[in-house]
């Protein structure tokens, strides 16, 4: 997640309600009950390189939280363990245990409104290697081709993140451009292009409605 760009918008109000379950994660909304442990995986300096920020205040992160929610432009989940997720029935506290990371979709091309920027952070070092970041990608590409109807998808990933860039590839993005000034790869991957095959390759996801209120 790239939170330079979130501070200028970011939080669908589409997705306000809503929780996708996968095989091994499920990505619900961002919450005002996630924020204390969202603000301490951004003081991780690694985290802050990663993902091109600077650390926010807890009343800042709070704040920024509550904007997130009102922008149409951006949609935004927090990524749980599902297995840590479904083993207790105190869903605020087992939410907060479960967190792994988030993903977001960013919808910022004035001239294409099918075309969304999707960025995802695994926060928790203990999930990374498990394959949550590629699920939680793999579910919101559906949730964003059949919910919010993205003909295209970009991602902008550091020269560094080679795990990254080798996870998007893995999912059918090519590399379109670099900027030698930001250091980063630009990778698309427009839905018309691909085959039957490769889109099925994407995980069947479940959408319900998220029922958990803060």
């Amino acid at each position: 997640m790239t939170r330079v760009k979130r501070r200028i918008t970011s939080g669908m109000l589409i997705n306000a309600n809503t929780v996708v379950n996968g095989e091994k994660i499920t990505l619900v909304p961002y919450e005002n009950h996630h924020v204390v442990r969202y603000h301490q995986w951004m003081q991780s300096e690694e985290l802050q390189q990663l993902t091109a920020s600077e650390p926010l205040t807890l009343e800042a992160e709070y704040q920024m939280q509550q904007s997130w929610r009102q922008d149409e432009d951006k949609c935004t989940f927090i990524i749980l363990d599902l297995d840590v997720y479904s083993k207790s029935g105190k869903e605020n506290e087992d939410e907060i245990a479960a967190m792994v990371g988030d993903v977001n979709l960013f919808f910022n091309d004035e001239d294409n409104k099918h075309s969304a920027e999707i960025e995802i952070m695994i926060a928790e070092p203990s999930a990374r290697r498990k394959g949550f970041g590629k699920e939680a990608l793999q579910c919101m590409m559906q949730y964003g081709i059949h919910t919010l109807k993205v003909e295209e998808f970009t991602a902008k990933i550091g020269f560094k993140n080679i795990a990254s860039i080798q996870l998007f590839q893995k999912l059918g993005f090519n590399e379109v451009s670099r900027s030698e000034v930001f250091e980063e790869v630009t990778l698309k991957y427009s839905v018309a292009d691909q085959t039957h095959t490769s889109q099925a390759a994407l995980k069947v996801f479940h959408v319900r409605p998220y029922r958990l209120k803060s």
